[in-house]
């Protein structure tokens, strides 16, 4: 790799980099078609898609009971690695949970109360490489939040992956499904014979999962539409290159789209940290992938004239993934408002909220951390407003109340009021 000048960027190569895209209007009609065909042919149609899609002859499209054997047979290292990572992200999303409040204003108690939905349902990729982290990610939260039936539909296999069902078991999934791609989005939306339907469907997937996603959301809602995974690392001649390298080297490897970016005012830096990539990629195991990755449009090292514009640089980029490797992180960070997720100092890699650290790993991308956030418990639960007010409270905004409606041509509304005086 070379770094690229920031200022000496065309139209086309900004574009690149701030316009970054799924891929999903590319896959979006044939996403459809399949979510028709799970939805008239219900458990036929799955079972006949993971043969073609997937390679694999599905029998039990429930494999729920396959997860507590899994958890029990898993390796002890491997288990043990599920259970601190299940605590530490229960532990951070248990102090997200909100209270329901009432408050009085002068004759008016008002307030808030939340509820869990009832039935959510969380997809977890396969494919290249499975993800029970995502499982973590997805199931623990919602539990958190009251849900009370959780289900997990993630790829079939032959045998299905033990480490996702381990993870799902431990999460407290309530179903688990052998079931990937659009079709699993389709089952979780509408149901099957098999698959109970859910009111909300969350997790990362390819642009067919997202697809799919797009297609049925307003009958089922959705966490949101992600694409392929991205870091940026804002550093300066603070920074270890080998790190920041590691750290781009690490996001490559999930996708050949992902977009990986390091931005620094250092021109010394910029040339280490390409040196050091050329230097790590050729161990890693898939090389080939991290390589692609590597050579995105969106990918690269770059040299901004001062920190004042590599920040600029990030909160215009809004990253799924933000590293600040930096002297003055805590400033940097007190100046970018938009980001998924933020990793300060040279100890804290994007693998370890990726996995173990507690925070949540479904993270918007392609910039959407300008206009939401990530995955939390939030998100699975619906606020309702409360309201009692008293004849004095009422008599107090009568006035406002009755002249706002009839100035909307709403006449019985103001009679609503006017009544409760006669």
């Amino acid at each position: 790799m070379s770094y690229r000048v920031i200022a000496d960027l065309s139209p086309a190569e900004r574009a690149a980099f701030f316009e970054r895209d799924a891929g999903i209007d590319a896959v979006r009609s044939d996403a459809a078609d399949i979510i028709d065909r799970v939805s008239t042919e219900g458990d036929v149609a799955l079972r006949d898609l993971a043969s073609k899609h997937d390679d694999v002859e599905v029998g039990n499209l429930d494999v729920t009971d396959l997860a507590e054997r899994a958890h029990q047979d898993v390796d002890d290292e491997i288990l043990e690695a599920i259970e601190t990572a299940a605590a530490n992200i229960r532990e951070f999303h248990e102090r997200q949970v909100p209270d329901d409040w009432r408050e009085h204003f002068d004759g008016r108690e008002l307030g808030r109360r939340f509820r869990p939905l009832s039935a959510v349902g969380v997809y977890a990729p396969g494919g290249t490489a499975a993800y029970p982290s995502s499982v973590l990610m997805g199931v623990i939260p919602a539990k958190i939040a009251g849900v009370d039936h959780v289900a997990v539909a993630t790829p079939p296999a032959d045998p299905m992956n033990p480490v996702t069902l381990a993870a799902a078991h431990e999460a407290g999934a309530d179903a688990i499904y052998a079931a990937g791609g659009a079709q699993a989005i389709a089952a979780l939306a509408y149901g099957t014979e098999t698959v109970t339907p859910v009111q909300k469907i969350v997790g990362p997937g390819n642009k067919w999962v997202t697809a799919a996603k797009a297609e049925v959301r307003g009958d089922v809602e959705i966490d949101f539409l992600a694409g392929p995974s991205e870091i940026l690392v804002v550093c300066d001649e603070t920074a270890d290159p080998e790190l920041v390298a590691s750290d781009l080297i690490a996001q490559a490897e999930h996708d050949p789209n992902a977009s990986v970016v390091a931005v620094t005012a250092d021109e010394a830096t910029a040339e280490a940290i390409d040196a050091a990539i050329d230097e790590q990629v050729d161990g890693r195991d898939r090389a080939d992938i991290i390589s692609d990755a590597l050579a995105h449009d969106a990918s690269g090292v770059l040299l901004a004239r001062s920190m004042s514009e590599a920040v600029l640089f990030a909160e215009e980029y809004a990253a799924e993934h933000l590293s600040i490797q930096a002297d003055d992180d805590e400033a940097i960070l007190d100046r970018i408002d938009s980001a998924g997720s933020v990793f300060l100092g040279p100890n804290t890699p994007v693998a370890a909220g990726d996995y173990a650290s507690g925070t949540n790993h479904v993270l918007p991308t392609n910039g959407g951390a300008k206009r939401f956030g990530g995955l939390s418990v939030d998100a699975f639960l619906r606020s309702t407003t409360v309201q009692r007010l008293d004849s004095d409270g009422l008599d107090a905004l009568s006035g406002a109340i009755t002249t706002l409606a009839e100035a909307e041509g709403l006449e019985a509304h103001a009679e609503s009021v006017r009544r409760r005086f006669e």
